[in-house]
């Protein structure tokens, strides 16, 4: 199983939703705020392909790779899961480094909040990634679904309906 952002992305939120999308139950399509999401990200930054590389390395998609001063930009709508945002450009640094690629950064882009935060990977960073990969398989393998979590966050999730309804 390759791990991908996504799954680094749904551990720090909910391991629930990290199972389900694991085990092929993918929600995002019904989500308004997944299509909210898109939508602020191809409307706000229209240069942005034109500038930018999309990278596809081990199974991990950057949309927007700055090559030339090595530079991850990721756009999100809001940061009320901003630690599972961090998480997921560290893994992308991560993943860029177990590559060849030193020194790169990233940043968050929160344009409705105007808002950006700088991300880099350190020696800490790399020790704790490596043990998320390792929980993130121990719960994919498992046979039963974890419990729901209850948490503010639930109420705009994709799987809402799933876990409450």
């Amino acid at each position: 199983m390759n791990i991908t952002a996504t799954h680094i992305n749904y551990f720090h939120v909910c391991i629930r939703k990290l199972w389900l999308f694991s085990n092929g139950i993918q929600m995002e399509h019904n989500s308004q705020a997944v299509s909210e999401g898109k939508l602020i990200g191809d409307s706000t930054y229209l240069d942005r392909p034109e500038k930018y590389t999309e990278l596809l390395i081990d199974n991990v998609k950057i949309d927007y790779y700055d090559a030339k001063n090595k530079v991850v930009h990721e756009v999100k709508k809001s940061n009320k899961v901003e630690q599972a945002h961090e998480a997921q450009v560290k893994y992308y640094l991560y993943v860029l480094l177990c590559n060849g690629v030193e020194g790169a950064t990233g940043i968050i882009e929160y344009p409705t909040l105007r808002h950006t935060t700088l991300v880099i990977l350190t020696s800490e960073d790399i020790i704790e990634i490596q043990t998320w990969e390792k929980e993130i398989l121990n719960i994919i393998k498992q046979t039963t679904i974890p419990p729901t979590i209850n948490k503010p966050v639930c109420k705009k999730c994709s799987y809402y309906e799933f876990c409450y309804v």
